[in-house]
């Protein structure tokens, strides 16, 4: 500092020193202030619902479901509800929902909502806090209240998932029903019956009873027990179940449709399992020897894989159709599942649909037998917590690819290609810089399924493929650190697979699983799984790739897997070059942050017109990209956002980029293509 400044600086601070004292000697008056009143204090909340206890609830609801009026798609319920004497009675319709971990009940699609005893109405009152719960008193000498209510299922995909349509539908009892507060869900007895249209055949898990007017019932091809009374009916009539405890019942959804065929999967076997599958069309059921010896296939790899079962049937409840909504959603001794019409007919271009049942049949042990101590709760009006859910559902989708692999549902080729397009995916998410896994499975809460503008930033339920990712970095340092001795599969079986028969849930924590991991194989595997949920990118986690004796690298064409996903999702994706996924109608699905395209100032619903000058088509988008690799023109695109156009010019250079794995140099038999390999 020169001598010049430091006087000017000792100037200014004698200077202010002088004036504080005199500053701080200044009289202030106070703001005038208003009369004194008192201030606002928050209203008294209403008394909470009372918490569920584990007791019997006295008698047994009676539940009558219609489910015929397919041009309104309306379900309509009726419930006799016993109750032990008069005074207050609190209903509920279920919020938390297991398999969507999420408060998601559809309760803005119930209506028509009315309570009567003895022929007479009663008055109800909705909490105005807990919206899902209706308040009413009970007179004095009724011994049961009658509930009647309407379900409005959607109608169109804006609405919601449909589960109505001409063709078919699906019973999802926890859409058509209320319960008891005070109670475990377990402890209410319900007895229910459905009627679906004239000429429907139905499939669910639960157990039918014989009655006046019972309908006759469809056995599985390819066997059938004498005497069977799964619930296999033809409609025209109703169906009545054998009395279950309303857990159970939620956990037994319906299938039902005008064209339909059950498939015995497991002939002879130690259990039933079926493959009950509805169509749109009466063709879409046609499958193939070896498409149903795949299908057995699944059912033996998931034996010799845990050892066990804990169902004494299993139906796969499988709806073909683009017309109802698309559904994967596990439950103990069934699977709601849905995929396209072509599952059968276009086998070969189907395959990004074939991991769907291996994923949902292994959520019967993982999941729904074994489950983390978080996630289970007494009722349905009870919040989950899921911060097990990256082993719930991320070594569920990891075990799901492999039994896939290992029945022949995929080649390994195909397994290996969903491999390579789930590393490159994580490899591109960039949200990873600044969200870790683990707060990725609040997101059931947070965003609800709710679309994303910014996916590849924001994160979404991430656990389930970058989950999948993680085992497989686990499977293959096991397999490394007891020289091939032992694998994850000795984990699922000492984990999963004990108390076989057993249909009671088993809860368990972290340390209950970190204490099988080092049992089967001694590792710091608390320190490792830490790392890997709670830390953060860049970069996905690809060391158990590398150690399976593959890396991820890109080619200028897509896998045949890649192209059959493409093709199922009807979209164009170009992720790996310049950023974009793009809808057949040249509408942005999704923009990758910080890409290319998101560069040139791009967001996802724009929509593109022209490229290079030309009106848009894939082929020659595709090609303008191609053509720009090594060049310095950018990629130019006329682009709509509602009523305005501009152009675009994406600055990107490096060709045509879709994912796939190569083999290791050196590396003669990998670890991947073992893990693969179906079990004998």
């Amino acid at each position: 500092m020169s001598l010049r400044l430091s006087a000017a600086v000792g100037a200014l601070a004698a200077a202010a020193a002088f004036c504080v004292p005199a500053f701080a000697q200044t009289s202030i008056e106070p703001p005038a202030q208003p009369p004194a009143q008192a201030l606002p204090q928050p209203a008294a909340p209403p008394p909470a619902t009372a918490a569920p206890r584990d007791a019997p609830y006295p008698g047994v609801i009676r539940l009558a479901v219609d489910a015929t009026d397919l041009a309104h798609a309306v379900f309509r319920a009726h419930e006799t509800i016993p109750v032990a004497g008069p005074g207050p009675l609190t209903l509920l319709y279920p919020q938390w929902l297991p398999g969507n971990h999420s408060p998601t009940g559809p309760i803005d699609k119930l209506a028509g909502l009315s309570v009567s005893a003895g022929g007479r109405p009663l008055a109800w009152v909705r909490d105005p806090v807990d919206v899902y719960a209706f308040h009413l008193d009970v007179p004095p000498g009724v011994q049961a209240v009658d509930v009647d209510l309407q379900f409005l299922s959607p109608v169109s995909a804006r609405e919601g998932r449909v589960v109505m349509t001409t063709e078919m539908l699906r019973v999802q009892w926890n859409t058509v029903a209320l319960y008891p507060a005070g109670y475990f869900s377990r402890d209410v007895l319900v007895q229910a019956s459905v009627t679906v249209p004239e000429g429907f055949t139905a499939a669910t898990a639960l157990q039918t009873v014989a009655h006046e007017g019972a309908t006759t019932f469809a056995l599985p091809e390819g066997g059938a027990g004498a005497g069977d009374l799964r619930a296999v009916s033809r409609g025209g009539a109703t169906t009545l179940f054998a009395p279950t405890t309303f857990e159970t019942l939620v956990d037994s959804p319906v299938l039902a449709g005008r064209w339909f065929r059950s498939f015995d999967l497991d002939p002879g076997g130690p259990a039933r399992v079926t493959l009950d599958v509805v169509a749109d069309k009466p063709g879409d059921l046609t499958a193939t020897a070896a498409q149903l010896a795949a299908h057995r296939a699944l059912v033996q790899q998931a034996y010799r894989l845990y050892g066990s079962r804990h169902y004494d049937h299993y139906d796969f409840l499988l709806a073909l159709s683009d017309r109802l909504g698309g559904i994967g959603l596990e439950h103990h001794r069934s699977s709601e599942d849905g995929v396209g019409p072509g599952y059968f007919t276009d086998w070969d271009a189907r395959s990004a649909d074939r991991d769907l049942l291996p994923h949902e049949f292994t959520h019967s042990w993982n999941g729904k037998f074994r489950r983390p101590a978080d996630l289970w709760t007494p009722s349905f009006n009870v919040p989950m917590r899921g911060s097990l859910l990256w082993v719930y559902e991320g070594q569920t989708e990891y075990w799901g690819l492999v039994l896939a692999a290992r029945s022949g549902l995929l080649s390994k080729v195909q397994a290996r290609d969903a491999i390579a397009e789930t590393a490159a995916t994580y490899e591109h998410r960039v949200g990873r810089s600044w969200r870790p896994l683990l707060d990725t499975t609040n997101d059931p809460v947070v965003a609800m399924r709710r679309p994303l503008s910014w996916l590849s930033w924001q994160r979404s339920e991430d656990y389930y493929r970058e989950g999948q990712l993680i085992w497989l970095d686990v499977d293959t340092l096991i397999r490394r650190e007891s020289g091939g001795r032992r694998s994850l599969d000795d984990v699922a079986r000492a984990f999963f697979g004990v108390d076989s028969g057993s249909w009671v849930a088993e809860t368990y924590t972290l340390e209950d699983l970190v204490g099988v991991l080092n049992r089967v194989q001694p590792y710091d595997w608390a320190g490792f799984l830490k790392a890997r949920v709670e830390g953060r990118g860049p970069g996905a986690p690809l060391d158990g790739l590398t150690r399976g004796g593959y890396r991820l690298t890109y080619a200028d064409a897509p896998t045949d897997y890649s192209r059959a996903a493409d093709a199922a999702r009807h979209v164009t994706d170009l992720s790996f070059s310049i950023g974009v996924i793009v809808g057949k109608d040249g509408a942005l699905a999704d923009v990758l942050w910080d890409g290319p395209a998101f560069k040139a100032g791009l967001r996802e619903g724009v929509q593109i017109i022209a490229v290079n000058g030309d009106a848009y088509g894939p082929d020659g988008l595709k090609e303008a990209i191609r053509a720009a690799k090594g060049a310095t023109a950018p990629v130019e695109l006329l682009v709509r956002e509602g009523d305005r156009f501009r152009t675009v010019r994406i600055d990107y250079h490096d060709g045509l980029r879709y994912p796939r794995l190569e083999r290791l140099a050196g590396v003669e038999a990998p670890l991947l293509d073992e893990i693969l390999e179906p079990r004998r």
